[in-house]
């Protein structure tokens, strides 16, 4: 399943493709459920005891939370959405949302954020529907390396996975998007293709 996450490449239009096959295998590929909250910012930046571990300029930070119960091309349509959703305006300011990520040639900066999953229990936080910490990370790093293969290693920048981390951001706008895997169109995943 790692593997195959590795293999995201993107498309032509922006679509991305997992591996190099072209025919549907349900049983290729079963990434996490996942949610995400993406911003648009002008700078952001991740610091650990005090220490900076990452930052951007111009670009989205992307918290991003896995579950435990699995589905397929989870994965591939968190990726596809943030490189491909459409925050900033045109270059001549006549179309409002007209630019992704990657037309604007921002940066991605991805924090874990297992806290996207909870729920309360009368005032008490609920984590259970969170993957657990020893799995999550491996697939967290999964879609990070898949992430940076789709857009380039260079533009992806990641925190510090379960660590206590100060993040700092300049939010543009503000824009804010949450995006749940489970909850997108039937329409959402194509463009999408699973290793044969």
């Amino acid at each position: 399943t790692l593997e195959a996450l590795k293999n995201i490449v993107v498309g032509c239009g922006g679509q991305i493709k997992l591996g190099a096959g072209s025919s549907c295998n349900h049983h290729s590929l079963s990434p996490p459920h996942m949610r995400t909250v993406i911003q648009r910012v002008k700078s952001a930046s991740v610091s650990v005891d005090g220490e900076v571990v990452s930052s951007i300029g111009p670009g989205l930070l992307c918290y991003i939370g896995l579950g435990k119960d699995d589905s397929e091309e989870d994965a591939a349509y968190i990726i596809r959405k943030i490189l491909g959703i459409r925050l900033w305006p045109s270059q001549d300011g006549k179309k409002p949302w007209h630019c992704n990520v990657q037309d604007v040639d921002g940066s991605v900066l991805c924090v874990s954020q297992f806290t996207l999953f909870g729920r309360l229990s009368g005032n008490k936080p609920d984590y259970s529907r969170a993957q657990s910490p020893s799995t999550a990370r491996d697939q967290y790093h999964a879609v990070l390396e898949a992430l940076g293969k789709a857009y380039g290693p260079e533009r992806v920048r990641d925190g510090v996975f379960g660590a206590m981390m100060d993040v700092a951001s300049v939010n543009d706008g503000p824009v804010t998007w949450y995006l749940d895997s489970k909850e997108r169109g039937a329409g959402a995943a194509s463009g999408v293709s699973l290793p044969g």
